[in-house]
């Protein structure tokens, strides 16, 4: 297959590791385009709810649809990072790069999420 469309009602809920107050909705696998390496969700945070500082080896994307999320990475080197991203922002950053965020705000954020597995 060489393409994918899903439609709103086909994309599933799924548990993302040391993520809380949550929901986590996936729209693309890797699977679903040739041998495709690009996950694709959106997550849907509360207040308070967030991902525990960590990484993955995966090159990831964070685009804020709607509300705010802090963000921390890369804690004590020089590259250290310690923002909001705001409706409209984007984090972009390496595979095994740690990183963490919590929703900051006062209403549910949404944040679409790219991940691309890394060349072998």
């Amino acid at each position: 297959m060489s393409y994918k469309i899903t439609r709103k009602e086909e994309a599933y809920n799924y548990t993302a590791a040391k993520h809380f107050d949550v929901r986590t909705t996936r729209l693309h696998d890797p699977q679903d385009v040739n041998s495709g390496v690009v996950t694709m969700g959106l997550s849907h945070f509360l207040p308070g709810g967030g991902c525990e500082y960590a990484a993955n080896q995966m090159e990831s994307i964070y685009y804020i649809i709607e509300g705010q999320m802090y963000l921390e990475s890369e804690l004590g080197t020089p590259n250290e990072v310690k923002t909001t991203l705001y409706a409209g922002d984007s984090f972009h950053c390496g595979p095994g790069t740690f990183k963490s965020v919590i929703n900051n705000g006062h209403v549910s954020t949404q944040m679409l999420v790219v991940l691309v597995k890394a060349a072998e």
